[in-house]
């Protein structure tokens, strides 16, 4: 898959300082893990739908999971609209809707009449 998402090594390095200790054995590669979250996210992907190439889905939903409760990529977001010169309101829209497959026959009564 060509398509694929990947944070360049600077943005890395400038989002380290934000990143938890890791405490006991090191973490799996935060480039791939990130590249992989981010992935989803914008893609509107189930985690089990992560390319191969992010590593195990699961490793990508605990690392979403731990991290937005520790409040790693609020912390995150905050770091780097700090950073700006300027102030200014600066705004986030990661919402997305689906609709399920039969949402679009709710109002329509057996025999194909609409209410």
């Amino acid at each position: 898959m060509s398509d694929l998402y990947w944070l360049s090594d600077a943005q890395i390095e400038r989002l380290r300082p934000y990143f938890p200790k890791s405490h006991g054995k090191p973490r799996v590669d935060d480039k791939r893990v990130l590249s992989g979250i981010i992935f989803i996210n914008r893609n509107g992907l189930r985690w089990r739908d992560a390319p191969r190439e992010y590593g195990p889905h699961k490793t990508l939903y605990n690392r979403w999971i731990r991290w937005s409760r520790m409040g790693v990529f609020a912390r995150i977001m905050e770091g780097l609209a700090a950073e700006q010169a300027d102030c200014r309101t600066i705004m986030i829209d990661a919402t997305y809707l689906k609709a399920h497959r039969t949402a679009s026959s709710l109002r329509v009564q057996k025999g194909g009449v609409a209410a």
